[in-house]
């Protein structure tokens, strides 16, 4: 990937090369714009939320972090003695984790994790991981292929928020939503940065009791580990039998 179209890793190089002048700006057709502050990209535990905190304590074993980013998550475990792996398809961020990764065994890989072969006993997919799901078509398709990274007594740990309130008619409870889509949890997405603006991706946000149902047809036991004051949640999803 060339770094000039890969906007996120240049903001994240930018900040850990001391070169940090301004933060990401988040474009969507269908949600208000946002910011992406790059400190917190670089957030250490004391500063993590309390659900990001619970996932950190309960991943064992070996360790894949799905969308590493900066590598904050990859790094306190590492820091925790865990045999981590840190996967981007940034070329930016994988080097950025290249360089804070203090131990020699710790691998970073800059690879589509749809294309990844391996094994492991957790799975790491925090800051939204159903996100990387993309469309609510292809969860089908995205949960079988993390099953077969899984070890056999393996888990993944994942996180999403469900954006009904974005849509929820305050006064009869029903849901005002594009009808164009499948879900209301799709989105598209696109990021600013130093004037210049990245490609269009879609973007994935799962209500607890839909991941639930696509989670049990794909033939794992989900519970929901944690449920945040905004909507959001913790699952944890271990192959069953």
């Amino acid at each position: 990937m060339d770094i000039h179209s890969d906007l996120y890793g240049k903001a994240l190089l930018d900040f850990h090369q001391g070169n940090y002048t301004e933060d990401i700006s988040v474009l969507s057709t269908s949600m208000e714009d946002d910011v992406m502050p790059l400190p917190y990209l670089f957030r250490f535990y004391d500063q993590m939320p309390v659900m990001e905190k619970k996932a950190l304590e309960l991943s064992h074993g070996t360790v894949l972090d799905i969308g590493a980013g900066a590598g904050s998550h990859s790094l306190y475990l590492e820091e925790k003695g865990f045999q981590v792996t840190a996967l981007d398809q940034s070329a930016g961020a994988v080097q950025v984790i290249k360089e804070r990764f203090q131990q020699p065994g710790s691998k970073v890989l800059h690879e589509n994790i749809w294309n990844h072969k391996g094994s492991y006993d957790t799975l790491l997919l925090l800051m939204n991981g159903t996100g990387i799901f993309e469309k609510l078509e292809r969860v089908p398709l995205c949960l079988e292929l993390l099953k077969n990274l899984l070890h056999k007594n393996g888990q993944i740990l994942i996180d999403s928020s469900d954006l009904r309130f974005l849509y929820e008619d305050e006064e009869d409870g029903g849901l005002w939503v594009d009808s164009s889509k499948e879900y209301y949890g799709e989105v598209s997405f696109s990021l600013h940065y130093k004037g210049m603006e990245s490609t269009s991706f879609d973007w994935l946000y799962m209500d607890y009791e839909l991941l639930q149902t696509h989670a049990t047809r794909a033939g794992f036991k989900i519970e929901m580990v944690q449920k945040g004051a905004h909507y959001d949640y913790l699952a944890r999803l271990t192959i069953d039998g």
